[in-house]
């Protein structure tokens, strides 16, 4: 069975670690509204998606 020599230092477990990030959602800007959403959703303030309304906003 494998089994380390010497102990890991904290140096190299941080450096390994570093790529454990969470990043922030895509954004794009409405056509319609120009407000903030997701790529390729419909639209929370406006309701279109691709040029046409797909959910009736009031």
């Amino acid at each position: 069975m494998a089994v380390p020599k010497r102990k890991t230092g904290r140096a190299r477990t941080n450096a390994r670690r570093s790529s454990h990030k969470l990043t922030a959602p895509a954004s794009s800007l409405c056509p319609q509204c120009h407000q903030p959403k997701m790529p390729h959703r419909v639209c929370g303030e406006c309701g279109y998606y691709n040029g046409k309304e797909i959910i009736d906003t009031e």
